[in-house]
């Protein structure tokens, strides 16, 4: 939490200390042109990587396999995009680093095999529907009182 608050105020300082440095030296008009230009260049980055990396999902998720590298690189377009849109340079580099696939699929491919993921089984009951046209609950029950378990009466088709 620490590091996120001061991340906070430390990137906008940065960031003023680095426009201020350019704006100096190429002038204000172009250094907000140039903050333009790198916001409309990585909008259009991230529509295009977006895209790509949603027909990856698509196309594991169809052959039965899990997509892990593909959702990570998801996760970290957003971010990307998330950081382009923030005006500045150093956060734009941050951003195209994440947006650039030559960059972003090492780094996602990293993450994955330092990353230990445990697995959980999931069991779900559901309802069959019998011959009979009644429904079959699958389940499980305990006899608390201590008496026998009633008989079992077994219907045939009717």
């Amino acid at each position: 939490m620490r590091l996120a608050t001061l991340l906070f105020f430390l990137i906008p300082l940065i960031e003023m200390v680095i426009l201020i440095e350019v704006g100096g030296m190429i002038g204000p008009l172009a250094t907000v042109g140039l903050v333009v230009l790198t916001a409309v260049t990585g909008v259009w980055l991230l529509r295009l990587e977006g895209t790509a990396t949603l027909f990856r999902v698509q196309e594991k998720l169809n052959r039965g396999e899990i997509p892990e590298t593909e959702l990570l690189e998801g996760i970290m377009l957003l971010f990307g995009g998330a950081l382009l849109l923030t005006p500045g340079f150093a956060t734009d580099a941050a951003g195209f680093i994440c947006l650039l696939p030559g960059l972003r699929r090492p780094i996602a491919r990293h993450i994955i095999s330092t990353t230990t993921f445990s697995q959980f089984n999931m069991h779900t009951r559901f309802q069959q529907r019998d011959q009979s046209g009644g429904f079959t609950i699958d389940g499980e029950y305990e006899q608390e009182n201590g008496d026998p378990p009633p008989k079992r009466t077994i219907h045939g088709p009717e």
